[in-house]
């Protein structure tokens, strides 16, 4: 099932809207008051996001499931430029922290990249120039690396995401890069 697409914006806050509506689905599909108390602190989160993303921003935000797997979408256009695009590639090898701290600044850059960029993260390709994948996951697993090798700011980093509510209730967080669409899918199995 997939939710109504709501459209944000950074400029004008419609975390109501998005919250309303999780509650919604949390109805219709008959989640335990725990699911839907998840899939609501979820979507608040990423309104969050959407709000403190400076400039303006437009997007649109929606919610699928199949069965108990809920995915909360969040699809923004952003200017992104070649200058912008090779700082963003260079920030996986470098691991360096130009301006962002703290997961959810992390996951901002993406939408913002002039920002700042994300430090440790991972990308991947599926062959198309410029398309990036940044997982939440695999994020994780890179740090924990780092802090093995006793990198510079990996525990920090570490303790940061330990904070984040989004870290402990979502199964994964991927963003995409297309071009200049941006694209954050939480994912949550619910009962």
């Amino acid at each position: 099932m997939k939710s109504d697409v709501i459209k944000v914006s950074s400029k004008d806050d419609r975390t109501d809207l998005v919250l309303d509506q999780a509650d919604r689905m949390a109805f219709t599909q008959k989640l335990s008051h725990k699911g839907a108390l998840h899939l609501r602190l979820l979507a608040e989160e990423m309104m969050c996001l959407m709000r403190a993303i400076t400039g303006d921003v437009d997007g649109q935000f929606w919610i699928e499931n199949k069965g108990q797997e809920y995915e909360l979408h969040l699809h923004c256009n952003t200017f992104m430029d070649e200058y912008k695009r090779r700082q963003l590639l260079s920030a996986s090898t470098s691991g360096k922290n130009e301006a962002t701290r703290g997961f959810m600044g992390k996951l901002r850059a993406f939408f913002e990249p002039a920002e700042g960029l994300p430090i440790l993260y991972d990308t991947s390709s599926d062959g198309s120039y410029g398309d990036m994948v940044w997982s939440m996951r695999s994020y994780q697993e890179r740090l924990h690396q780092y802090i093995g090798q006793n990198k510079t700011d990996a525990e920090e980093a570490w303790d940061e995401l330990e904070k984040s509510v989004v870290s402990h209730l979502a199964k994964d967080v991927k963003v995409s890069i297309r071009g200049s669409e941006v694209e954050m899918t939480v994912y949550r199995n619910l009962e």
